[in-house]
């Protein structure tokens, strides 16, 4: 009896909720409260006049410190640490979701024998966008033995996934196998072409690929596509992208004509039952088959391709990929067999392959992101979350300060082997800061708000009197406003 394949339930409407923070203030004083008042009418002249421009990521990942470009590397940004705590909270999410669609991650090399890319069929089709390595090998006879010292830097994951695939022997029952990868890639992108994280060499994909039986290829490409309408929910991305079917190059593409009109039937026929609208650009598949590309819209109107699926008869016959299956012929033509006679014939038959990445190149993602937060990141993904402000800087009152700072985090004080117990459980990946400097209130308020921090505290000698803090009108225990944090981030605030 064939193995019924594996259905996952949507993620609940609840979850997709999303909401923006306004960056929240409050100081307990009258006087603290009247310069606020005179901040946030400064703040509220200066977004106006900074409204007319168009955010753009170069000048805003400057300003609030994301990433850096450096000549001695061009084309490889250089991430921050506030940007890469945005970077790992993107990455984070998608690893949450893995487990949800039953991906299982993996890490694979930077750089293979350029006779794997030959194999793959990268060499003759990608090569112009490839890097070469050749080592320094102080034995030219080990060189010359080896025969094969050239090495090539990957520029996508799908070789080192079906090596991982053929590396044991698989059942029908196995199937669909999920791979998910977070390596660096590199592609050779022309000098005058590259944009700060738009257009880059070495970048980051959410890559994944499927491997599963000609039967589960539409369904498997059904469940990619609530993948992506759940996360570019999550991200405010619902609006503004728009679906497209890439089809079979005139040149350069390996393969059968019937093996491509085979692969775009079962694109299709997925696009037409997700209730999307979708469209098709001619010739614009890759070169081992057809793709469906999700395209974004930037705040000036530009279009970026971000998230992909695309199917591939190929590559698994190239790497000689196989599995073990009742009636070989019929499931390789993704029928189902009946005959008893015909299920207790085994053989092999080749898996079908598909490529997906939802959010594209992280890094171009972000791009599009802070042009479109514009600076108010969403609490779950802002990296200054919170920041602790002094009334006053007396030693009472910035130790409190530095006491919430520390239950916030999850972290303590105290010699490290003492904290080790429990700490994966106690840790809490929200990010504070605490501003002790001997400034007045209403200055800290302003370089806060400049800085885009979604919570802005404050404490006095009330607060270190009651053991809470102020936010807003509100005063809270850092316990309550833990659990307050928790549930902002829980729903995608």
């Amino acid at each position: 009896m064939l193995r019924p394949s594996l259905r996952c339930s949507r993620l609940p409407s609840a979850k997709l909720a999303v909401g923006l923070l306004s960056p929240l203030y409050g100081p307990r004083c009258p006087p603290a409260r009247a310069i606020n008042d005179k901040a946030s009418n400064d703040k509220t002249n200066h977004d106006k006049a900074s409204h007319d421009k168009t955010p753009d990521h170069r000048n805003l990942g400057v300003q609030q410190e994301l990433f850096i470009n450096s000549v001695y590397s061009p084309g490889s940004p250089i991430f921050l640490p506030h940007g890469t705590r945005v970077f790992n909270r993107l990455v984070n999410f998608l690893r949450k979701l893995y487990i949800h669609f039953g991906f299982h991650e993996v890490i694979t090399p930077t750089m293979y024998k350029k006779s794997l890319w030959a194999k793959s069929g990268h060499l003759q089709n990608y090569d112009d966008n490839m890097y070469t390595v050749t080592g320094n090998v102080a034995d030219v006879q080990e060189a010359a033995a080896d025969g094969d010292e050239q090495y090539g830097l990957k520029p996508m994951n799908c070789p080192g996934h079906c090596l991982i695939f053929k590396s044991k022997v698989r059942s029908y029952r196995d199937l669909p196998i999920r791979y998910a990868d977070f390596s660096p890639l590199h592609r050779n992108e022309s000098s005058g072409a590259l944009s700060g994280l738009t257009r880059v060499r070495r970048f980051h994909q959410d890559d994944g690929h499927i491997f599963c039986r000609p039967c589960q290829v539409e369904e498997e490409i059904s469940k990619t596509l609530d993948f992506v309408k759940a996360v570019y929910g999550v991200l405010h991305l619902g609006v503004g992208y728009r679906l497209v079917l890439s089809t079979r190059p005139a040149e350069h593409y390996i393969g059968t004509q019937d093996e491509w009109a085979r692969a775009e039937n079962h694109l299709k026929r997925a696009l037409e039952a997700s209730g999307m609208d979708w469209g098709v650009d001619e010739g614009q598949g890759a070169f081992y088959g057809p793709k469906i590309d999700i395209v974004l819209k930037d705040p000036t109107g530009k279009e970026h391709q971000t998230a992909t699926i695309q199917l591939d008869f190929q590559l698994p016959k190239r790497f000689e990929l196989e599995y073990q299956a009742p009636a070989p012929d019929m499931e390789a033509r993704g029928e189902t067999a009946t005959d008893p006679e015909l299920l207790a014939n085994y053989g092999p038959v080749v898996p079908v392959m598909i490529h997906r990445a939802v959010l594209g190149s992280v890094e171009r993602l972000m791009a599009l992101l802070v042009e479109s937060y514009n600076g108010k990141w969403p609490f779950w993904l802002n990296p200054r979350q919170a920041i602790v402000l002094t009334v006053k800087d007396t030693p009472a009152v910035v130790g409190w300060a530095e006491q919430v700072r520390d239950t916030l985090r999850g972290t303590q004080s105290g010699p490290l082997a003492e904290s080790l117990a429990g700490l994966t459980t106690k840790l809490t990946d929200v990010t504070v800061d605490v501003d002790a400097t001997a400034r007045p209130v209403g200055a800290k308020i302003r370089d806060a708000r400049e800085k885009g921090y979604g919570m802005i505290l404050m404490v006095g000698d009330a607060e270190v009197g009651s053991k809470q803090v102020s936010l807003g009108k509100e005063r809270l225990s850092p316990a309550q406003l833990l659990e307050k944090m928790r549930q902002m981030t829980d729903s995608f605030q």
